[in-house]
């Protein structure tokens, strides 16, 4: 085997991820910076689409996630190149923090529309099921600091292996610059 050959860890979502806990927790230091409830309900006003956004982007990538996993698993072995967590130290409290976050916050949120607009607000069931593969993946798989190849990766149970089509749909998302579309293949990739 050539040293080139072999897959990309990240197939180029690293650029389109936000950093939702830190945002979120600014937007909310925001709203919260106003004793006046109705000031507070307008900031929310302004904030909950930017939140929801927010969201949205990073459960198509835990999406997206899982099907360039279950892509590179269907690819005869090879390298994964570029793995940044290759030999580093697996904590596994640390690694499911923004999983649980995610979590927390598909409790949370509703709660808020509720009470800053009057609103009834849930989210599809298929988001905690994805949460729950999600965290499972990262935890069978140490955080990835044992995966040099890609026979290395371990799916989650229920996972639907690559039938052919996951990598265009990573790709499509990516050209568009918007991992929230990959979210609409839950039910696709998760049993």
């Amino acid at each position: 085997m050539n040293k080139n050959e072999g897959v990309a860890f990240d197939p180029g979502f690293s650029q389109y991820v936000y950093a939702f806990e830190e945002t979120l927790g600014y937007l909310y230091n925001d709203i919260n910076r106003y004793k006046n409830f109705s000031q507070k309900k307008m900031k929310f006003m302004q904030y909950y689409k930017k939140i929801l956004e927010m969201f949205y982007n990073n459960i198509g990538f835990y999406t997206g996630c899982l099907m360039w996993a279950a892509h590179i698993k269907s690819l005869p072995e090879q390298t994964i190149l570029n793995n940044p967590y290759l030999g580093k130290e697996y904590i596994e409290n640390i690694e499911i923090e923004s999983v649980n976050f995610l979590r927390s916050f598909i409790n949370s949120f509703p709660k808020d529309m509720k009470y800053y607009l009057a609103k009834d607000f849930l989210f599809d069931e298929s988001y905690e099921k994805l949460i729950n593969a999600y965290e499972q993946f990262l935890i069978i798989n140490k955080g990835f600091t044992i995966s040099e190849k890609n026979s290395d990766i371990k799916l989650p149970d229920g996972l639907k292996i690559d039938s052919g089509d996951y990598k265009e749909k990573i790709e499509n998302a990516i050209s568009k610059k918007d991992l929230s579309l990959l979210k609409d293949n839950i039910n696709i990739v998760i049993q």
